[in-house]
């Protein structure tokens, strides 16, 4: 990866949207540990156990606990924080929920990106702005080629869709209100995450530590899926990179993918073998395809464009990436100190740079 010093941030305000998610806190842990003053806007934390709660983040920085839908209350907070840096992550992420209730997927992930956007409209002090949206963006021919930043965004289920909608809102205001430069607007499109302190429902790498620590087989839904699956700390680290260069240099603001090499798309069912090796304790997994709503089987990103922009390129291999979950798991489960695992582990991924 390019390496660019995450010094940039000492005493600059960022605002983080959904700081109480797993990306959230692993965000916020890298900012503080760079010196930012940080704030937080977010809903409560979505699972329980959560990141957030486990790591105290609470204590460590203003966390404001907030919907992206409530405008007057967001922009009560730009005001009195003035921020410089905003990292949009707030959002209904999970493919499954967004059939069980859509509309609440869309209000949150579009009319959310709007009122975001509105604010900083409104906000002289904010000169860098990124979205995070995911690579479920494109119109999904399922196909073996990655999807570029040019391809026709228009993803299928109504998560996906929305996230699509998100893209559009932001190249809208970009165009209507950015033109001039004053603030440098980009979006990143990220593939799936794993990590340590992920207990969401309805994700593989959850799925397989729950049953893990039950001591019962992996239910695998979809185990000839691929997806591009990556550590959380490499699409942190892009979109630390991204802020940072288009905040000194506008002409760096766009589109990008954020993804794992090809080597490393790899089908759920060989992600969960690698998870059952990493794990130990003799840990199998079990084939629960039962066809279920529709979610892409085949999904690559073409991350040329990042590679070529800043010299990036991915720190871990999926290998890695799944030792390094189960490493911080077992430490938690042993009573370890989650902020010290965290450290451990970002201060090892900045070495390897």
């Amino acid at each position: 990866m390019g390496k660019f010093n995450l010094d940039f941030y000492r005493g600059k305000k960022v605002l983080v949207t959904g700081h109480t998610g797993f990306k959230g806190t692993w965000l916020c842990c890298l900012l503080l540990g760079a010196g930012a003053e940080v704030t937080g806007y977010s809903l409560e934390p979505p699972t329980d156990p959560a990141l957030f709660s486990l790591a105290g983040m609470d204590r460590q920085m203003d966390s404001v606990t907030g919907d992206v839908r409530d405008l007057e209350k967001l922009k009560a907070l730009f005001d009195r924080t003035k921020p410089e840096i905003v990292l949009h992550l707030a959002a209904q992420p999970i493919v499954r929920e967004s059939y069980r209730d859509p509309v609440y997927t869309y209000e949150t992930n579009v009319m959310g990106t709007v009122n975001i956007l509105e604010c900083i409209r409104l906000t002289d002090s904010v000169k860098s702005f990124l979205n995070v949206t995911t690579d479920k963006v494109y119109h999904n021919r399922e196909w073996e080629w990655g999807y570029r930043e040019t391809d026709p965004l228009d993803g299928f289920d109504p998560y996906s869709n929305s996230k699509s909608c998100s893209e559009l809102v932001t190249h809208s205001y970009r165009n209507s209100f950015f033109a001039d430069g004053r603030t440098a607007i980009s979006t990143a499109r990220a593939g799936n995450v794993i990590g340590g302190g992920d207990f969401a429902a309805d994700r593989i790498i959850p799925d397989c530590i729950r049953a893990a620590l039950e001591k019962k087989p992996v239910p695998v839904r979809n185990p000839h899926s691929t997806r591009p699956f990556q550590h959380v700390l490499e699409p942190l680290y892009a979109y630390l990179m991204i802020a940072a260069a288009q905040y000194e240099d506008g002409r760096f603001a766009g589109y990008y993918n954020v993804g794992p090499g090809d080597e490393d798309c790899v089908t759920t069912g060989e992600l969960v073998d690698l998870f059952c090796r990493a794990w130990g304790e003799g840990q199998t997994w079990e084939n629960h395809f039962t066809g279920g709503p529709h979610e892409a089987s085949f999904l690559k990103l073409d991350c040329s464009r990042l590679r070529q922009v800043f010299g990036w390129k991915p720190v871990w291999g999926i290998r890695e990436a799944v030792e390094k979950t189960v490493e911080w798991t077992k430490a938690w489960q042993a009573g370890e100190d989650v902020n010290l695992v965290m450290d451990r582990q970002i201060r090892d991924f900045m070495e390897k740079l």
